[in-house]
């Protein structure tokens, strides 16, 4: 009897699309640890290197800069010239970069090398969930997208704790902290040798052949390739990203990601400033269950993400966020209700940020998605590198907690204008506009999750 046929979208789970998934970790979790290391290097290597403030934020923020440029000309290039050589290039240029940190000198030469960390880790973003999401089925897409977050938070926590330990070796011991960044990227960099180009790349290419070969050896001989992918096809690359089929795609992407970074990037960044002023000790312990919380809430947004719609799980999620921040603005007594705000607030916060990783890749079309993801991205980094550090310097804390909390309420704002319900579709029809139409009546409860066959 023969084998019932199956499109890739609606292909069984199998060891490949674990694996894709697990090669794709590795730039969330080398993202994660290289923000978390360089907050903890940056204590010894300042008294050191006589680093006065400008050079602590342009060296703090170096790969979050490098991030920026990366995602935009890396996916845009991926756009052109396929997923995986860029996908195997990014983790060389990580793995060289961060083991040179041992051997600079001076704040130049380590300020060159983190933006070059940040760069391939930003073409990493738009490139490995394009991928990603153009391999997977469209039934597992959401929660294999999402437990990329998970990773970023671990390698965050990692960077936290190595950084601690290796903190009482010496007053050098920031070379080997920031080295120590090269032994995961290495691990990756072999691992992804042989990772096969995405078939939907290839069909806007107009290379079926290709395609059709990649589909049967990885996801199985009775799968079958969408080629009606090729019928959408857009060569005008980042301006296809303004016209009027996606601009409001665009414009939701980049807003929605923007109004989470800057949050969770400000709550991190600033932490023994924000405990202070909330008369809290700030210590390691502190640090540590703060960071078991985001761990916990990240992994509880695999969950809840669902369980959820994605419109509803965003509207709610931003605005509980909401709430909890102005509570934390205004109040910072009694500190038994003061923590425990904190604390939910910050396993809320990574929960949301699950959608980072899922909401981009479906939002936009094989032939301009790795750009897409590339701009939203790019887009996200500019508050958090550039307008974060000047809005905590110009106006104070307490000011800025209040500006984070406005920036919640525009993301649910803009999450119940624009939000675009895409679980349960295949990439074709999550990245097709005109089916928001189709779907907002299933929508009006946020919380309704109305599968789609």
């Amino acid at each position: 009897m023969t084998e019932k046929k199956f499109k890739m979208d609606d292909a069984p789970l199998n060891k490949f699309h674990m694996k894709i998934t697990a090669l794709t970790f590795g730039s969330n979790f080398s993202d994660g640890y290289a923000l978390g290391i360089i907050g903890v290097a940056l204590t010894l290597l300042s008294p050191q290197m006589e680093l006065n403030s400008m050079w602590v934020g342009l060296i703090g923020s170096s790969a979050l800069i490098g991030l920026f440029f990366g995602s935009l000309v890396l996916g845009g290039l991926s756009d052109r010239i396929g997923r995986q050589k860029i996908f195997l290039l990014n983790f060389l240029l990580v793995t060289i970069a961060s083991l040179l940190q041992l051997f600079v000198d001076g704040p130049v030469e380590l300020l060159i090398l983190r933006l070059l960390i940040g760069f391939a880790l930003g073409g990493d973003y738009a490139v490995g969930s394009t991928l990603l999401a153009e391999f997977a089925p469209r039934k597992y897409r959401g929660f294999l997208l999402a437990s990329l977050n998970v990773l970023w938070t671990v390698g965050y926590v990692s960077a936290t704790i190595v950084g601690y330990y290796l903190g009482q070796a010496g007053p050098e011991s920031w070379r080997w902290m920031l080295a120590s960044a090269a032994i995961p990227a290495f691990i990756v960099l072999l691992l992804r040798i042989g990772t096969p180009e995405s078939p939907q790349w290839l069909i806007s290419m107009g290379r079926i052949d290709e395609a059709r070969h990649i589909v049967k050896k990885y996801i199985g001989p009775n799968a079958e390739i969408d080629e009606t992918i090729i019928e959408t096809q857009n060569k005008n690359g980042f301006r296809a990203l303004f016209n009027k089929k996606f601009r409001k795609r665009t414009a939701f992407g980049s807003l929605f990601y923007v109004c989470i970074v800057i949050p969770y990037f400000a709550i991190y960044t600033f932490l023994p400033s924000i405990l202070k002023s909330m008369g809290l000790a700030e210590n390691f312990t502190v640090d540590l269950w703060l960071n078991i919380f985001l761990i916990l809430g990240s992994i509880a947004g695999l969950w809840l993400m669902e369980k959820f719609s994605r419109r509803g799980f965003t509207i709610s999620t931003f605005a509980i966020l909401t709430v909890c921040l102005l509570m934390l603005s205004i109040f910072h007594e009694p500190k038994i209700l003061v923590i425990p705000i904190f604390l939910a607030f910050t396993f809320i916060l990574s929960a949301n940020s699950n959608l980072t990783l899922t909401y981009p890749a479906e939002l936009f079309p094989t032939e301009i998605r790795a750009s897409g993801v590339g701009f939203v991205t790019a887009f996200s980094r500019i508050g958090s590198a550039f307008l974060l550090p000047l809005s905590m310097n110009t106006i104070g804390l307490d000011a800025s907690m209040i500006g984070m909390t406005a920036i919640l309420l525009i993301g649910t704002i803009i999450s119940i204008a624009w939000a675009p319900e895409t679980k349960s579709l295949s990439l074709s029809e999550a990245s097709n506009p005109f089916n928001e139409a189709s779907n907002s009546n299933s929508n009006l409860n946020p919380l309704n999750h109305k599968k789609i066959n």
